[in-house]
């Protein structure tokens, strides 16, 4: 792996510093380093790539940041099947799993051909609206369809593979892969699922019938939802970081992607691992968590 792609979150405290020796150490071993415009700005580097071109460029994308910074890259590099290293520049993450500390040792056995792949989940979701596609995108952890500013419940029609099987009167609806599940789905009471596990989660938002609750549907399967009246400021929400309304009559339809997201694995992790790390299972006493 000789070309390099790099992307660093801005307002990272180490961001500047870390990002300027990682790039020296990978140019002195001859490596090719590509940095979108964001990241470039960052060190003062002239740069006029996208995420996208970045990623259909390099051999390797390494994410300087946290979780969402990779939720942002992983909706642009995902097509292009190549490998991710994620570094989590603040506390451990559920997918920037690398410390600093571990960064250096892990990219040498990774430029040594010597690292693990595991394989994440993709949904791809889009809105049809009188006939016709108006919006499209991928998500890497959830879809989101809930009410703007005020709090009200709306009327969501749910089907699957073209089977009718239920409408919601809730606040909205999570739609998650086994990635998202400790995301937004796990606030609203949906159940923890390994990634490895093929199936998506759907979990209700308050909803007003107590006897709703998260569903695990196959994950070849396709969903179907539909706003069944107007409403102000209903909108579709994606990985937490873009936003689109939501007409009544639009339906929302979501399928995995054909494609993954290819993470490499942190030496020494495990899901579990991470999962008593952010969850304080296992422990009397939070404090003692390092």
């Amino acid at each position: 792996m000789k070309k390099i792609g790099l992307f660093c979150k801005p307002k990272a405290p180490s961001a500047a510093n870390t990002l300027r020796k990682l790039t020296h150490w990978l140019r002195k071993l001859n490596c090719q380093v590509f940095l979108d415009t964001a990241t470039a700005t960052i060190i003062n580097e002239p740069s006029s790539h996208s995420k996208a071109t970045v990623s259909e460029i390099a051999d390797l994308l390494i994410v300087l940041g946290g979780d969402g910074t990779l939720l942002s890259v992983a909706r642009a590099a995902h097509s292009h099947n190549v490998p991710i290293l994620a570094v989590n520049l603040g506390s451990l993450g559920f997918l920037a799993e690398i410390s600093l500390d571990e960064l250096y040792p892990t990219l040498e056995n990774i430029l040594n051909d010597k690292f693990e792949i595991e394989s994440r989940m993709l949904l791809n979701a889009y809105i049809w609206r009188n006939g016709e596609k108006v919006e499209d995108y991928n998500v890497l952890n959830d879809i989101v369809i809930n009410k703007g500013v005020v709090a009200r419940v709306i009327n969501l029609q749910v089907l699957v593979d073209g089977q009718y099987m239920t409408s919601y009167r809730a606040d909205g609806l999570i739609i998650a892969t086994p990635t998202g599940s400790t995301a937004y789905s796990l606030s609203a009471g949906g159940p923890i699922i390994h990634p490895s596990m093929q199936t998506l989660v759907l979990s209700p938002i308050c909803p007003f019938t107590l006897t709703n609750r998260s569903i695990l549907i196959p994950d070849q399967s396709i969903i179907q939802v539909k706003l069944d009246a107007e409403y102000n400021d209903v909108r579709v929400t994606l990985d937490g970081q873009e936003s689109y309304k939501m007409k009544a009559g639009d339906i929302l339809e979501i399928q995995k992607t054909k494609t993954t997201l290819q993470l490499i694995k942190g030496p020494n992790k495990n899901y579990y691992k991470i999962l008593r790390k952010k969850l304080h299972w296992g422990t009397q006493n939070v404090s003692d968590i390092s």
